[in-house]
């Protein structure tokens, strides 16, 4: 075979490949859960029937008494099997809490248009599954009505939020269980959310078409790493 054929054929299967990716769906599903002093939150991601797996586990939540910041210790599995674990502590304070709200606004201010591209983005977004759960008393049956009805309005609320920038495809299941006779906080959430790779890539190139003016200067870790416009030459 010639080299001409060879590289037709490595074209042909790159843009074969690019097209399979383009159009994968990847379903996030989200696990969280409320009780007593017990928090667990799961959050995994897959495509290709599970072929390509993702899932991150964040098990306990706790305040260090030292700095007032709250400690989450993470464990992250990866592959069809979930066969690959990896586990870490993060902590996060007040100052991580100032840094997130300046790069926010840092990148309000540098995108034109970046409600519209977010709305756009989250109406491809599927809602195949959710499920909210609470159970909740305050230790008098009077005061426990009031605020089961106050849960209901937010839960309302916020659903109608969700059919407004999502597609959703399912009925939400709801329920409000109030408990008279003592204190009570419990909260069982689960969603599945779908997506097409090729959405979420045609978006972040469109953040880069209407990105205006250079890099800020971001202060969280993840976008630190980033070169600042602010940094002087010799």
């Amino acid at each position: 075979m010639s080299n001409l054929k060879w590289l037709l054929l490595i074209l042909l299967i790159l843009i074969l490949l690019l097209i399979s990716i383009v159009f994968t769906k990847i379903k996030v599903f989200i696990d969280f859960y409320h009780g007593k002093d017990d928090d667990q939150l799961t959050i995994t991601l897959k495509a290709w029937g599970g072929l390509l797996t993702y899932k991150k586990e964040i098990p306990m939540i706790k305040v260090a008494e030292d700095d007032a910041a709250v400690v989450i210790k993470e464990k992250t599995k990866t592959g069809p099997s979930e066969n690959t674990t990896h586990e870490q502590e993060n902590s996060f304070n007040e100052k991580d809490l100032v840094n997130s709200l300046h790069d926010t606004k840092a990148i309000l201010e540098h995108v034109l248009g970046l409600h519209t591209l977010v709305r756009k983005l989250m109406r491809k977004v599927k809602v195949k599954k959710l499920e909210w759960h609470t159970g909740v008393g305050i230790g008098d049956a009077a005061s426990t009505a009031i605020l089961c009805g106050a849960i209901w309005g937010l839960k309302g609320a916020i659903v109608g939020l969700i059919s407004n920038y999502m597609r959703l495809t399912v009925h939400p299941v709801l329920t409000v269980t109030p408990n008279f006779q003592q204190f009570a906080s419990q909260i069982q959430l689960k969603c599945i959310f779908q997506l097409r790779v090729g959405h979420a890539m045609w978006t972040g190139l469109k953040l880069v078409k209407y990105w205006k003016g250079g890099i800020p200067d971001f202060k969280t870790k993840p976008l630190s790493v980033l070169p600042s416009d602010n940094t002087n030459s010799v």
